[in-house]
């Protein structure tokens, strides 16, 4: 029987003005990143709740990536320093509950930045591989099915 290779869940919730359009540059410049991204498309980076991560990570993902406009470029004035903020206490709140910080980033992406996106997203899944399978609610993930 041939043993096939784990590899890591991520999904990516992007900006819509800025990350998004990043990514869909990279793929219009037909760069490649990893496979294993799903992306979700929101309006802003500060419309991520953090329960979003949470529950992305407790049905199974091995990762989060968050991106979204460079500070004091964001189309709704103040949504990235919102989301930074938020940011900044979900990390603290992940770490508490046993989530290893690799498991979720935040970055900053430009709609002209494909080769960037598609670095973040290269880095970002090599870390997440490097951490391994999520496993910490491995238990709850059976009970739900």
């Amino acid at each position: 029987m041939e043993e096939t290779k784990w590899e890591p869940k991520v999904v990516g919730f992007l900006c819509h003005w800025c990350s998004y359009a990043g990514a869909d540059l990279t793929g219009s410049a037909r760069m490649e990143y990893p496979h294993n991204i799903r992306i979700i498309r929101v309006p802003c980076s500060g419309r991520i709740d953090p329960m979003f991560i949470l529950r992305a990570l407790q049905n199974g993902l091995d990762g989060v990536l968050v991106s979204g406009c460079h500070p004091g470029d964001c189309h709704y004035q103040s949504g990235n320093f919102h989301a930074r903020r938020k940011f900044a206490v979900t990390r603290k709140l992940l770490e508490y509950v046993g989530i290893e910080p690799e498991r979720v980033q935040f970055s900053w992406v430009a709609a002209s930045e494909g080769p960037k996106m598609a670095q973040v997203v290269k880095e970002f899944v090599e870390g997440v591989r490097k951490v391994g399978p999520n496993r910490l609610f491995k238990d709850e993930i059976k009970d739900g099915e």
